[in-house]
């Protein structure tokens, strides 16, 4: 395989990621330095924390499912990419994210 393909797009991502965390945290001390209300500062981290905890529930729950893909694809001896292989990972992405959205509506 060949890994210099990958030097470019995870330096790209990188890059995007600091972006975003210097806006978010620019975005932050304005507010802050706005003389922003005790009670719009709290609900806003608040909201970035409740935040977190769903998007990390949502990955736990879609890595659980395509783990249980995996894991189907093991049982059945599948050994090729086949579109059975595709369509039994697909479907558990789908089931993940199907039941990421339910806990989260639950928690809600």
């Amino acid at each position: 395989m060949n890994f210099e393909v990958l030097i470019p797009i995870t330096l790209f991502i990188c890059v995007t990621y600091a972006i975003k965390a210097v806006v978010d945290a620019r975005t932050r001390a304005k507010l802050i330095a706005g003389n922003g209300s005790e009670e719009l500062i709290r609900t806003l981290v608040q909201a970035e924390a409740q935040q977190r905890r769903h998007t990390s529930l949502r990955w736990g729950i879609l890595f659980v499912a395509l783990g249980l893909g995996f894991a189907l694809i093991e049982a059945f001896g599948w050994t090729e990419v086949t579109p059975g292989v595709i369509a039994v990972l697909l479907g558990m992405t789908g089931l993940g994210n199907l039941l990421s959205y339910a806990a989260s509506r639950k928690l809600a």
